[in-house]
């Protein structure tokens, strides 16, 4: 048995290669990290978090996880026994919101020593708007957002049973290892891994995906006219510049919660539908019915898996060829049956898909046929167990780590004081405009507004409507 420091090591997951795979092509290290704050409005005591805190990473196997590399340059991980680092505070109270917010910026574009060193930081924070709380810091290698928020909830819980009487100590957190295990013994070849690997196989086959770009067909006609090739599918959207920047915009609670109804009447999740939105966008300013989109997929089905913490995230292009003749119903239906199939086969290997995808069709670094990535975060702090506080108001924030290798990604989130849904883009700064984002961001919503009012449109009457 192979160990580190006396304790036994693993492999890599394939989630993990993935994050490593893009890492290596990026100069700034800080790009896998994940930096939040949760704050609440109430006088913390200082200690009983501090303990909290400590117990929360003894219940949780992947917050307390090492890297180390061997002579061939393979990495590997481990898990140490404890946590015995000092847990810091830092108080803001003289200091204005923009100032504090501007310092746990700089902390979260400070990247991470893989070598043997710990993958998080827990800072106890005090602000001038009279809340307090934690900053968190994780490497997306071992934490994903669903992982993250499930950590910090279980702090609040921990420390909550510990003050308050009536609030019932949380319910125990799952094996980091158990999971590692179940996605290890998949990859050494299981039957379901050679089923998945037939679907995906099957999928690239079928026909070429196209670029659809967000400013319209004009990037793929210049890519075209570069390599003097007119029947070229693909084009460059990312630069060679990964300084990135985080433009937020915010929907207000009435509007998202008319979505989400659509959503409860028509049996869809929110994210079939923000997909029908952005789909329907490229096809209007492209005139192609072809339209993919990178999606993540946060395998997390069973409780084990969604209390397991580390990273599940994979990503796989979502291409839907849909008609204008087809209502907005009938499309979201469509894009509804390929995210199941995508999620039934979820375990595959990213890396294998993309490496498969470029044997079939090969095409020059940087080329893509994906202009952006979604994610759709349902998970909020606001689930059971913390409605029994109260009224107590509590903020979450998230801070951009100043680097991404893609052009745009889109993370769609609840917001924790109204329930209304933020659209976090983060992109490129030589990529793409906070101004075309706007542009963008304003026609998605006035194409799924328009659709869920009248869902039996045709999309090519949506097209002209907006």
């Amino acid at each position: 048995m192979k160990t580190r420091k006396g304790y036994k090591v693993y492999p890599l997951t394939a989630a993990q290669k993935f994050h490593f795979y893009y890492l290596n092509f990026c100069p700034k290290k800080q790009v896998l990290n994940i930096g939040t704050s949760l704050t609440i409005e109430v006088e913390l005591d200082w200690e009983v978090l501090r303990q909290a805190i400590y117990k929360a990473y003894e219940r949780c196997e992947a917050m307390r996880l090492r890297f180390a590399e061997d002579k061939e340059g393979n990495w590997y991980q481990y898990i140490v026994e404890k946590e015995e680092r000092e847990i810091e505070f830092v108080d803001f109270s003289n200091q204005s919101m923009e100032e504090a917010e501007a310092v746990m910026r700089s902390w979260t574009e400070v990247p991470f020593d893989h070598h043997d060193s710990p993958q998080n930081r827990i800072v106890m924070i005090k602000t001038s708007d009279g809340f307090s709380g934690i900053y968190l810091l994780v490497d997306h290698l071992t934490m994903d957002a669903q992982s993250l928020i499930c950590f910090m909830k279980d702090i609040i819980e921990i420390y909550c049973n510990a003050k308050y009487e009536g609030v019932e100590y949380p319910k125990e957190m799952a094996s980091y290892i158990e999971q590692l295990k179940k996605d290890l013994a998949y990859e050494e070849g299981s039957r379901a891994k050679e089923k998945d690997i037939e679907f995906f196989e099957k999928l690239i086959e079928r026909s070429e995906p196209i670029y659809n770009a967000i400013d319209g067909s004009q990037v793929l006609e210049n890519e075209r006219k570069k390599e003097n090739n007119p029947n070229l599918r693909a084009a460059v959207n990312a630069t060679d510049c990964v300084d990135s920047a985080l433009d937020i915009f915010h929907l207000e609670e009435e509007p998202t919660k008319r979505l989400m109804d659509f959503c409860e009447e028509h049996h869809i999740s929110l994210a079939c539908l923000l997909l029908m939105g952005l789909r329907t966008y490229f096809q209007k300013m492209n005139g192609n019915d072809d339209v993919s989109i990178n999606t993540a997929i946060a395998r997390r089905a069973t409780l084990k898996e969604k209390k397991s913490g580390g990273t599940r995230i994979h990503s796989f292009p979502l291409r839907t060829i849909i008609e204008p003749s087809k209502t907005f119903l009938e499309g979201i239906y469509e894009i509804r049956d390929a995210q199941n199939e995508l999620f039934r086969h979820a375990n595959y290997d990213p890396v294998a898909y993309f490496a498969h995808r470029g044997k079939t069709y090969p095409t020059k670094p940087g080329q893509t046929y994906e202009p952006m990535s979604l994610t759709y975060q349902p998970l909020t702090l606001k689930e059971k167990g913390l409605d029994k506080l109260g009224d107590i108001h509590y903020k979450t924030k998230w801070y951009p780590n100043g680097a991404t290798t893609q052009a745009m990604y889109l993370t769609v989130m609840h917001r924790s004081e109204d329930n209304g849904l933020d659209f976090n883009f983060e992109h490129q700064i030589k990529a793409i405009s906070k101004e075309k984002l706007e542009f963008f961001y304003y026609y998605v919503c006035k194409i799924m507004f328009k659709g869920i009012e009248r869902p039996n449109l045709t999309i090519g009457e949506i097209i002209k409507l907006v």
